[in-house]
């Protein structure tokens, strides 16, 4: 019933284009047709110089040319026949390929951030890649291939059992041995075993390689080889060892298989020797057990097809199986008539979250109770210790994740109600890890608002102070970033970040600590940026720097999930707590300088910033 599922879910997918499909199954039917009819010709060739084997000016050389003229128009036919189906699947798999990627690309920009959390990155990369390639290898060349393994065999033989049905049931016994070797070992329990932790071993490796060549860095400094990173080596050792239980599980039944199938000839010549035996004078066996020996050899070439497709049949299915488990994870729920609020307070009530569910054994209330309101117009910002929380509220407030308890309101009306193309469009992130994507700074820039005109890209640069070090690059604005292109200190592609919220202008801004990665000079040019682009925005700011947001019209502390005290820059150190501890031990790492014979101890004197208050 599994496999019968299994089956159903790619059929159905090849079914997306089954029209051409059907074309092209018709197409293979009527090669195989064809390819049958050139035994017929060597029959009738045979049959004419057996018959006049004694009187050699008699045979009939116009008839041996019409059937070797029909033999070769009939070759030419199924060879164009085969092209045309070919054609027609080839055409249908890249569309369907094509159709798939962008359901699968849609599908998982939908479903929440945990599911981004817990898949790996290779995993994923494995599942759009490769086992979205092997559906294009099942609808090209699978189904055309299977139409005409399966329907050549049957018509050999039907044809076989028309001649002499004793010769043939003679054949048709080990084709039956042979099959059933091989389903007993494909549809075993361990067989459909190794062949699923064989794609997990697969999903594995590519997870730890590509997390490997990230940090190639660390790599180079630390001198780590591929062997000494052991999450890399123990997955390329466990992909080993399920390849290598694989061979073990298949060789007997393969070696058997092929030693069958391959030797059919060795079946028939003992039992057409039997029956000639018994009657040496009948003319009419004796051609027909030629016929035999030269139709057997070629009964076995789609025979070991059908055992190269049963494999690769195997591996697709498992493909294809988590291809329907990435369909398979829920999306965010979107409302039926989304909301837009007339106001851009946004508030947080008796928020209560956790990334696992209570039942899970890794559960742990991450947020509880959180209540606050970030007024328009003004900046809320969050501080506390690392692993408070702070990043997880401002994800919730994208819908990254959704709250177990309580609720997050915009202007009063709940984000659920928003939904996510609206909240977006009211919401810019800076994040403290930016991601830039392998095209062009303006490009980068302008996914902000994909309708900016390139005046407004620039007028965005200028004003996040990142025009003038574009300027600078080999094709300024038109410089690819990444691979093959320019890389970008962690500085500037803050500011690019800047500059791309600067044109999206949406009413509220979230910041995750803009400035973590910026040098001195770097530091005061995003914070000019920053100047520009918190104007009359609701301002929510992930802060560590806590010089950063000493204007801020409310700091919330939040520890372990909860938030401990709030207030302004001033009402909070009057009050000797924790953001008061946060605050000198702020002025203490300002201070703080790296000399010879001093260590970490030596002072200097602070100048502006953090030092003076």
């Amino acid at each position: 019933m599994e496999a019968k599922s299994e089956m159903t879910g790619l059929i159905k997918i090849a079914g997306e284009k089954k029209i051409l499909l059907i074309t092209a199954s018709l197409f293979s039917v009527l090669s195989s047709l064809l390819q049958i009819v050139p035994f017929a010709a060597v029959y009738k060739i045979i049959e004419e110089l057996l018959l006049n084997a004694r009187t050699p000016g008699s045979i009939d050389k116009e008839l041996i040319l019409f059937w070797g003229m029909i033999a070769f128009a009939a070759l030419a036919a199924a060879l164009i026949a085969l092209y045309i189906g070919g054609m027609c699947s080839h055409i249908a798999a890249f569309n369907i390929l094509y159709q798939l990627r962008v359901r699968l690309s849609e599908h998982v920009a939908k479903v929440p951030m945990g599911y981004h959390t817990k898949t790996a990155t290779g995993e994923l990369k494995k599942i759009i890649e490769v086992s979205v390639e092997k559906i294009e290898k099942f609808i090209a060349h699978q189904l055309p291939d299977l139409v005409s393994a399966v329907v050549i065999p049957l018509l050999m033989l039907a044809y076989l059992f028309w001649l002499d049905w004793r010769l043939a049931l003679v054949l048709l016994l080990p084709i039956g041995i042979g099959f059933w070797l091989q389903a007993r070992m494909y549809g075993s329990e361990n067989g459909q075993k190794a062949y699923r932790d064989f794609q997990y071993a697969v999903e594995e490796m590519n997870a730890t390689g590509v997390e490997y060549v990230r940090g190639m860095p660390a790599v180079k400094v630390f001198g780590i080889s591929a062997d000494s990173f052991l999450t890399f080596k123990q997955a390329v050792d466990r992909y080993r060892d399920i390849s290598l239980r694989i061979t073990d599980l298949c060789k007997s039944s393969y070696s058997l298989f092929y030693v069958i199938i391959g030797s059919l000839f060795t079946f028939a010549v003992p039992a057409g020797i039997l029956l000639f035996s018994g009657n040496p004078g009948n003319q009419a066996f004796a051609i027909t057990f030629i016929l035999f020996l030269v139709v057997t050899p070629s009964l076995s070439a789609p025979l070991m097809k059908l055992l190269y497709l049963g494999g690769g049949l195997r591996e697709i299915v498992e493909g294809n199986r988590r291809i329907e488990a990435v369909f398979a994870e829920p999306v965010t729920e979107e409302p039926a008539v989304p909301r837009m609020p007339d106001a851009y307070d946004v508030s947080f009530e008796r928020v209560a979250f956790a990334y696992e569910n209570k039942d899970s054994k890794d559960y742990k209330q991450v947020l509880n109770g959180i209540s606050f309101t970030a007024k328009a117009g003004e900046m809320t910002a969050l501080v506390g210790p690392s692993g408070g929380g702070k990043s997880t509220i401002a994800n919730l407030l994208l819908r990254f994740w959704d709250v177990q308890e309580g609720a997050i309101t915009i202007g009063g009306v709940p984000i659920r109600e928003m939904g996510t193309e609206k909240l977006m469009d009211a919401v810019s992130f800076v994040f403290q890890d930016v991601h830039l994507f392998y095209d062009t700074i303006e490009e980068n820039i302008r996914m902000g608002n994909t309708k900016a005109t390139r005046e407004e890209v620039i007028k965005a640069a200028k004003t996040a102070c990142c025009h003038e070090f574009i300027e600078l690059l080999p094709q300024g604005y038109d410089t690819k970033i990444g691979e093959g292109g320019t890389y970008l200190s962690g500085g500037e592609a803050q500011r690019i970040a800047i500059a791309r919220a600067l044109l999206k202008d949406a009413p509220i801004l979230v910041l995750d600590e803009a400035t973590a990665y910026a040098d001195a000079e770097n530091e005061h040019k995003i914070q000019q940026g920053l100047v520009e682009l918190v104007k009359g925005k609701t301002v929510l700011i992930i802060a560590h720097r806590l010089s950063t947001i000493r204007g801020a019209e409310q700091i919330l502390v939040v520890n372990q999930g909860e938030i401990v005290e709030r207030g302004t820059h001033d009402e909070l150190r009057g009050r000797g707590g924790l953001y008061e501890q946060m605050w000198q031990a702020h002025i203490s790492a300002a201070s703080w300088k790296l000399g010879a014979g001093e260590g970490l101890s030596g002072r200097v004197e602070v100048k502006g910033g953090a030092g003076h208050e």
